[in-house]
């Protein structure tokens, strides 16, 4: 599927996914979700990590509401069964994807931004989940990621109170793991992407599909599936080589920040 609203450009190993509804805030509509969709479940093989941005001043302010319809319980599901569909294949796709975040990340956007596994937003970042204001309940994910992210009772408050978290309280509230100065989000999430690249892909793998997994295990269920994991990841030929150049002195070493 092309879509007008979507851009997709392959730099060094990386997927720029961008959103191109700058006139709209990038909202997101039917249309933009299915492309989304269809971007991230036929990624070249060629890609190891990937970006997703927002044209204009706004990363994402949600759900594009002029195509908000009534519908009967059944399609409302179906409808937000779509949104889960396709966010599934950011979070639990082929490859890590790091998020730059900039002015509204609202609604779904938030939902959007959630379903990434790094998140960096520039100080003109704002967060906000309009959905209680407005009579409705969010549908893209939220419910399940976002308390993962900051706690179900700030969720609550967002939702009821209608509270928006600027980007520092934000960094503390744990919606981002990065906060760089205004215009600095995608630099700093390609230069991110372009270190994940580098991993070894089943590390990657097992990063993204494994440790959240092995996170909502009982303690003696994810000690064994730790084990499993571990085990699978060192023998693939790329880690054996990997720690061979580090006993021979051909690895770099960690060092201080």
């Amino acid at each position: 599927m092309t879509n007008p609203d979507l851009q997709l450009d392959i730099r060094d190993e990386v997927a720029i996914v961008r959103l191109t509804r700058g006139s709209k805030r990038n909202a997101l509509s039917d249309g933009l979700i299915l492309a989304l969709r269809d971007t991230f479940e036929k990624l070249p093989s060629s890609v190891r990590a990937a970006v997703i941005d927002g044209e204009g001043p706004h990363f994402c302010a949600g759900l594009d509401l002029s195509e908000l319809k009534e519908r009967d319980a059944g399609q409302g599901m179906q409808h937000s069964r779509m949104w889960h569909a396709a966010l599934d294949l950011i979070q639990h796709g082929p490859v890590p994807v790091i998020a730059a975040l900039h002015g509204a990340v609202v609604g779904g956007g938030l939902e959007l931004a959630s379903a990434c596994h790094i998140r960096v937003a520039d100080r003109t970042t704002f967060y906000a989940l309009p959905e209680g204001s407005r009579g409705i309940f969010v549908g893209g994910g939220g419910s399940v990621r976002i308390p993962k992210l900051i706690g179900v009772a700030r969720m609550t408050d967002m939702m009821m109170t209608g509270r928006v978290y600027n980007a520092e309280d934000g960094e503390r509230a744990n919606f981002a793991q990065y906060l760089v100065d205004e215009g600095q989000a995608f630099d700093k999430a390609f230069e991110l992407a372009r270190r994940v690249a580098t991993n070894a892909p089943l590390t990657n793998y097992a990063l993204m599909h494994a440790l959240p997994r092995i996170a909502e295990q009982s303690a003696d269920h994810g000690f064994f599936t730790e084990a499993l994991i571990s085990g699978i990841t060192q023998a693939a030929p790329e880690a054996k080589q990997r720690v061979r150049d580090f006993l021979e002195g051909r690895g770099a070493k960690v060092s201080k920040g």
